[in-house]
């Protein structure tokens, strides 16, 4: 299992979680086969400092929904930042990954420190 820590300091979110989308699936690798999990665990730190380009901090919206008719809650880039910068990051490197099977087993190999 190979380690690669990265730093997020002036890094753009939507690129960086790219890069860390194809790290976790190992396509970096020779060895590289997409039945398989992949081997690198990716660590982030300095998750405060990266950026947002354009107006998405106001114009972003994540939704989520309790189950219950009308229960639509939303949160902007900014509030949900602010509540917690990892699961930005987290939510976008999840909706690039494959969805299937193996997306859970190589989330858990995503490793954000604050």
């Amino acid at each position: 299992m190979k380690e690669i820590i990265l730093d997020a300091k002036n890094q753009k979110v939507g690129r960086f979680a790219t890069k860390i989308a194809l790290l976790l699936q190992g396509k970096d690798s020779a060895e590289y086969e997409p039945r398989l999990e992949g081997e690198n665990r990716v660590v982030i730190k300095n998750i405060r400092d990266i950026e947002i380009t354009g107006k998405k901090a106001e114009q972003k919206i994540y939704y989520r929904h309790t189950g219950y008719m009308g229960h639509l809650k939303e949160k902007t880039y900014k509030e949900a930042f602010a509540k917690s910068p990892a699961f930005v990051l987290r939510n976008a490197v999840e909706h690039m990954l494959p969805k299937n099977k193996l997306q859970a087993k190589r989330m858990k190999r995503l490793i954000i420190e604050e």
